[in-house]
């Protein structure tokens, strides 16, 4: 037995089926979906059996003479035909080389009484045939439910089905309702047999032959064909076995068959999920909408408000230390500016200010979160941005927590202070001492005048007197230059560390994003547009 080749275009198609199958539920209907996973176990199965037969179906209501036309097309009596009330109970098949099909008649399951062989076809002149696996099939409009369902299901099988019609019944809606509107795009693996042409006149037979075609052209069928045939003359007989062998002789039915299925499944789930709906959809988050939702959740947190506070904190603080002393001094007169601030612990002004507007916060959040969604889902299916809106707020009760507890994670040091600080301030208390020294120098010039004690002889030189008034000018001035630089090197530092820990806390919130919205959302977006891709590739 050997392996079906299919075409170039078929294998793509199935595995794009398979990718659609993978992604659909959920998004899918399931009786679609359902369809669709029968098709490929189908297809699957049928590619790996015979290649050498094709399976041809002779399906028909009861009275229509299908077994008779079965009986007439065979050369044998091989299928009963009934005299009251003629149907067909159980599929019997009539092989044309019998190497090679056991395999595809036990995944038909043909019983093994109802098996037959024309071992003697070559003989008959029949070699066209030769491949030829013939099922005549229960009724499909039997009363018997099961026999019913079996014919339901051979017609699924079948690479080749060839409708047998009773010139009285041949628009019978069951059938029509049923089968033949469902056979758009199977013109290749689908004949109508008008069958009991003797019952007519060669005029009548042609009116009817018309009508048919129209009929079928109506329902879908674009180029239907239509052969008459008469089990009891022969009429037409060769000509419907000429039909047959061509597709026999091509060996294409079955390949064709799995492609008029794809057609149609692929027309029904277009019309479920239109292509042309996601064309503009994007495939993943851009750059642009990462740094939005980014800035988005930054506001929803407050890192400015964090930001500048921290530098506020951060020149009051260090104030305590490079400020020139004096004016320091006589602000402890006033009220504590950073208590008036509230801003005495870095740590809990910071903590208060991520955790203290948890509601206002998670409004925000929820905001920032549908706006991304929004702006991607824009372009899709409604049930595919409903994925999409799902997944992006699939973390989103969490989400204000966890960047709480990100951003309380950076609080700076209070303890922490800079050496230069330490510097600074030690010469600043150094310039005080000497300004003290020049004080002191300066009173006791002034109250000893001449007088002073024995080894104290320069306090009470007078003329030494401007030269100390002059140190303590300069010892005032440098103080204050140096409380100035220092000032604006305690306001470039604040800067500096405001945008340090601006940038931190960014970079904090943007891992946080990146991990509970954008993660997700392009898992939902690889999976539209691999959903789309296999759309496009089923198409072919």
């Amino acid at each position: 037995m050997s392996t079906m080749t299919t075409r170039p275009g078929l294998a793509p198609r199935l595995t794009a089926l398979t990718k659609i199958v993978e992604l659909g539920p959920g998004r899918l209907e399931p009786k679609l979906l359902a369809e669709a996973s029968t098709l490929l176990k189908r297809a699957g199965e049928r590619l790996k059996l015979s290649s050498e037969h094709t399976v041809v179906a002779l399906a028909g209501g009861t009275g229509s003479g299908k077994s008779s036309l079965f009986n007439a097309v065979s050369g044998l009596e091989l299928s009963p035909t009934g005299v009251r009330r003629p149907t067909t109970a159980r599929t019997h098949a009539c092989v044309w080389g019998l190497e090679g099909s056991g395999p595809l008649l036990d995944w038909l399951q043909i019983q093994e009484r109802h098996r037959f062989t024309r071992a003697s076809a070559l003989d008959r002149g029949e070699s066209q045939l030769h491949g030829l696996i013939l099922l005549d099939l229960p009724d499909h409009d039997s009363i018997r439910a099961l026999t019913d369902n079996e014919a339901d299901r051979l017609i699924g099988l079948a690479d080749l089905v060839v409708w047998v019609l009773d010139p009285q019944k041949y628009a019978d809606a069951s059938t029509h309702r049923r089968y033949v509107t469902e056979l758009a795009g199977h013109e290749a693996v689908t004949v109508f047999a008008l069958n009991q042409a003797d019952k007519l006149s060669a005029a009548e037979l042609a009116e009817l032959v018309i009508d048919l075609n129209d009929l079928l052209r109506r329902e879908g069928v674009e180029h239907p064909t239509v052969v008459p045939t008469s089990a009891t003359t022969g009429r037409g007989i060769d000509s419907l076995k000429s039909v047959v062998a061509a597709a026999v002789s091509r060996r294409r039915a079955a390949i064709q068959k799995m492609e008029a299925d794809l057609q149609r499944l692929e027309q029904r789930v277009a019309k479920s999920m239109p292509v042309g709906e996601a064309l503009s959809a994007p495939s993943t988050v851009d750059d642009a909408r990462r740094l939005g939702l980014t800035d988005a959740l930054c506001d929803a947190v407050g890192v400015p408000a964090v930001g500048e506070a921290m530098e506020n904190v951060y020149a009051e603080r260090s104030m305590q230390w490079v400020g020139w002393p004096y004016p320091r001094w006589i602000s402890k007169l006033r009220p504590d500016p950073v208590k008036t601030l509230r801003l005495q612990d870095v740590g809990d002004e910071i903590r208060g200010i991520t955790t203290g507007t948890v509601s206002a916060q998670k409004a925000e959040v929820v905001n920032a979160v549908q706006a991304l969604a929004d702006g991607l889902s824009a372009d899709m299916h409604p049930v595919w941005r409903t994925s999409l809106q799902h997944a992006a707020r699939s973390h989103l009760k969490q989400l204000p927590q966890t960047l709480t507890e990100e951003l309380s994670e950076v609080a700076p040091r209070l303890d922490h202070v800079p050496g230069w600080w330490w510097l600074l301030k030690i010469w600043q208390y150094l310039l005080v001492a000497a300004f003290v020294l020049g004080l002191g120098w300066l009173v006791s010039g002034l109250l000893f005048a001449g007088q002073a004690p024995l080894g104290f002889q320069l306090l009470g030189d007078t003329a030494a007197l401007p030269w100390v008034g002059l140190m303590m000018a300069s010892v005032l001035g440098l103080g204050v230059l140096s409380g100035i630089a220092a000032r604006n090197f305690v306001e470039l530092g604040a800067s500096k560390e405001r945008e340090r820990l601006e940038r931190e806390m960014r970079r904090r919130v943007a891992a946080v994003a990146e991990s509970a919205v954008v993660e997700p959302v392009e898992r939902e977006l690889g999976r539209h547009h691999a959903f789309y891709t296999a759309m496009r590739a089923l198409a072919g």
